[in-house]
């Protein structure tokens, strides 16, 4: 791995902290080659942070606990121990990847090489479909499915791409969505379990989420969300979004049936299949997402970057606040013309909370540079749900596990 790593300990916090730092050359499969390390050697990521040079150098820094504070030298000792044994791995296995590492280099060589994603070895997301087992359909798309299934006992969900669709274009975007979602590990982002990439059958395997889709639950099922929980729920997908943003990585297609509820009502950001990692400019130009979520620079085919993922967002705001289909009197085209050349913007409900007004209304501004990032986004939410006060009896239920009753009062 050509690897430096070094170990702070920290007694500021009440137990014992290391932040143990990285530093190598960069590889597409690092992050969770040293996130498997560490979690080999009973350590507990508190934060992660991961960086990038221009020259191909990658910087990763942890924050960990759980390893006594005074016996940092135990601790490298133990880091080197591992690192060692994913040398020899990496070594063992050279020879087998040597004809399938080519995406983060060339991204993708020619059609042909489509689903060439770097694993060796190491990597353990390639799923067997024997172990794969297939229940209930949830909800079928243009170019794949959604099953419940159970995989290795554990319920999942399994998105299937329809193989009389699957031409390249798709194979890429199916390579791009495996390639985002393995780097990713937030408690507000659906975790990804594995992928079939082996066509016809291709697949991706991520956690189950009973909740459903907040876009159900709003327009299907008639629910609606009191204002704290409704709070909390901007919280969760605020702070899904700005994970991936520090991660460089624009959503692009936020919105309420992107957003999907576990059994306890934590909210997760979901589907990437129009995600994309930031381009080294910073900018990325081409139409993508969904017209009536759609900041108006990307309408427009203008370059952008990740302050079109606010632009959705606030409409997401509105949908939660309001329950609503954005510009429902319309149909997506004229709704992108509203936005893009009338300044138009869903209706805001009178009594709503001046402070959220004015997120909305930020959120939405028409020059990307005056919206806010999901950073101040989430500071403006956690504020006002103190002000309304969900520390009462929305906040106790969702302790005991019980935070979806609380959203599905509004069920008839």
């Amino acid at each position: 791995m050509d690897e430096e790593h070094s170990v702070h300990a920290s007694s500021q916090y009440s137990r014992p902290m290391h932040e143990i730092t990285f530093s190598t050359d960069d590889k597409p499969k690092l992050l969770s080659q040293l996130t498997a390390l560490l979690a080999e050697i009973g350590l507990n990521i508190q934060e992660a942070h991961a960086f990038s040079t221009t020259d191909g150098y990658s910087l990763d820094v942890f924050v960990v606990e759980g390893w006594p504070y005074d016996e940092t030298e135990k601790l490298k000792t133990a880091l080197e121990k591992e690192v060692i044994k994913i040398e020899r791995r990496a070594m063992s296995s050279q020879q087998s990847v040597s004809s399938v590492g080519e995406l983060e280099e060339g991204r993708m060589k020619s059609e042909t090489d489509q689903l060439n994603i770097p694993n060796d070895g190491t990597d353990v997301w390639e799923i067997d479909p024997k172990h794969l087992k297939i229940g209930t359909q949830i909800a079928s798309g243009s170019y794949g499915e959604l099953f419940k299934g159970i995989y290795c006992s554990q319920e999942v969900a399994i998105k299937i791409l329809k193989p009389e669709h699957v031409n390249s274009d798709l194979q890429r975007e199916f390579v791009q969505e495996v390639y985002i979602m393995r780097k990713v590990r937030h408690k507000n982002v659906v975790q990804f379990i594995g992928a079939c990439t082996k066509p016809p059958r291709l697949c991706i395997v991520t956690e189950f989420m009973s909740g459903g889709s907040v876009y159900d639950y709003l327009h299907k099922r008639k629910g609606s969300f009191k204002f704290p929980t409704l709070l909390k729920v901007a919280i969760d997908v605020a702070k899904g979004m700005n994970y991936l943003h520090q991660h460089d990585i624009i959503h692009r297609d936020l919105k309420a049936a992107n957003l999907l509820m576990d059994e306890n009502g934590v909210v997760k950001v979901a589907d990437f299949g129009v995600a994309r990692v930031k381009a080294q400019s910073g900018v990325m130009t081409a139409e993508t997402g969904t017209y009536r979520w759609m900041a108006p620079e990307v309408i427009e085919h203008k370059p952008y970057d990740h302050k079109a993922d606010v632009f959705s967002f606030g409409i997401v705001l509105w949908e939660l606040l309001t329950g609503k289909l954005p510009y429902e009197y319309l149909t997506p085209l004229q709704a992108a013309i509203g936005v893009v050349q009338k300044g138009l913007r869903p209706t805001i409900p009178k009594n709503t909370h001046p402070k959220f007004v004015e997120l909305l209304e930020r959120s939405w501004q028409q020059d990307p540079t005056l919206r806010p990032d999901f950073a101040e986004i989430i500071e403006i939410l956690q504020q006002l749900a103190k002000e309304v006060g969900d520390e009462g009896e929305e906040r106790r239920k969702d302790k005991t596990g019980g935070f979806l009753s609380v959203l599905r009062r509004g069920h008839h």
